[in-house]
């Protein structure tokens, strides 16, 4: 009757949407302020002020049919001019408009990129643990593969050794999380520098190009170092970017493709991704938001409150005794669970309503994601039901 595979999806949440429901319910139970909710990467910090005043200022101004109405496919030609006028002057490139390609956020752009570069059955793409959990179903959807390489603890950068035996001449691409969900640390440009070292060699040897498809929704929330521009190292990189987190807008939906002129057959590849676009569905990203990135592509986000949030937490759990990963950007803690069991740890904390997310769907069974975008009271309030745990933990 209807695809199996679709069913499933449609039906088993993913681990983090599983506790944010539960979150939810038990907040109508026994009140919200009694919920430690540490699961869902969703800004606690408003949009700025620029944002909603363009908004209103769109709506005043504009004649509903011009903000209301389709835009091309890859997006209006003023909203991709004042985003690759952003990276011009940021990054020191010569990007034009006809570089990107709108979509409604970077889940999209990372859906048509897969679909894009999914050859047939037999294409592979390459993650690095800890990793988002749904890079799984973007590829296997494409009809792709996708092959996991274990985490590098306790530093998450990147297993080279693992990396060179991984790839092979179906492997496309590359996918780069940096800042990273889950654990909030940067490729370091000693890194990237190594990656690209590696898919220059690889991509010689197979007789075609590994693509790196860099994530980047959290390039602008950086706390301390500096997060390396990959087109910079590697010619090959196709980024996919969302103004979720940096203009806290999760539920508008804005965010792009870009692919530098660098990239080899640029056209084709460009041109498959915007076909991609079109057999999924997605006709034009939002023309609203269109309209806000035009006026707002050069806002920086307030990050005040995540580093507070940050130093709060990570030196409040490293004084009780858990070992985490320094995040030096995103707004996320990798935590190891005391017990070594991140399933059965999150699960022990369920029953304190501190829902804190396992790491097994992002490949470290051992380690617990608690995503700090939150009230900075709940931080304070969360912190003597942690050391309750890490005293059962002990006992």
């Amino acid at each position: 009757m209807v695809s199996k595979d679709m069913l499933r999806y449609g039906t088993v949440r993913s681990c983090i949407r599983e506790l944010f429901e539960y979150g939810k319910q038990r907040a109508a139970v026994v009140g919200e302020e009694n919920v430690y909710d540490f699961s869902l990467g969703n800004p606690s910090v408003p949009a700025p002020e620029e944002v909603n005043q363009a908004i209103r200022n769109i709506v005043n101004e504009l004649p509903s049919k011009a903000i209301h109405s389709y835009t091309s496919g890859p997006g209006s030609n003023t909203a991709r001019t004042a985003i690759a006028n952003n990276l011009n002057k940021r990054f020191g490139t010569d990007y034009k408009f006809t570089d990107l390609y709108l979509t409604a956020g970077a889940a999209a752009a990372l859906t048509a990129v897969s679909r894009a570069l999914t050859i047939d059955d037999k294409t592979e793409f390459i993650a690095f643990a800890p990793f988002f959990t749904e890079y799984s179903c973007f590829a296997t959807t494409a009809g792709a593969k996708l092959t996991v390489i274990p985490a590098d603890i306790p530093a998450f950068q990147i297993n080279f050794e693992l990396l060179d035996k991984s790839i092979n001449e179906n492997t496309q691409g590359v996918i780069v999380n940096s800042p990273n969900n889950p654990s909030g640390v940067i490729y370091t440009e000693e890194t990237i520098k190594g990656l690209a070292a590696l898919l220059k060699r690889k991509s010689a040897d197979v007789g075609h190009p590994i693509f790196i498809i860099s994530d980047e929704p959290y390039r602008e929330l950086v706390y301390e170092g500096k997060v390396p521009f990959i087109p910079h190292y590697y010619p090959n990189t196709i980024i996919c970017y969302s103004y979720s987190k940096s203009l806290s807008l999760p539920g508008e939906r804005i965010g792009y493709a870009l692919v530098p002129g660098s990239v080899e057959d640029h056209d084709d590849v460009y041109n498959a991704i915007a076909g991609a676009g079109r057999i999924l569905g997605y006709v034009c990203a939002p023309s609203l938001m269109q309209h806000v990135i035009t006026r707002c592509a050069d806002i920086k986000p307030d990050l005040r409150p995540y580093i507070e949030n940050r130093e709060l937490i990570y030196n409040g759990l490293t004084e009780i005794g858990y070992n985490c990963a320094k995040p030096s950007g995103a707004f996320y803690l990798f935590v190891e669970a005391p017990n070594g069991d991140a399933q059965a740890f999150s699960n022990m904390a369920k029953q304190h309503d501190l829902l804190i997310v396992p790491g097994n769907d992002f490949g470290c069974p051992s380690y617990v994601r608690i995503s700090y975008c939150v009230d900075h009271d709940m931080v304070k309030r969360s912190l003597p039901v942690f050391k309750k745990l890490m005293e059962k933990v002990r006992a």
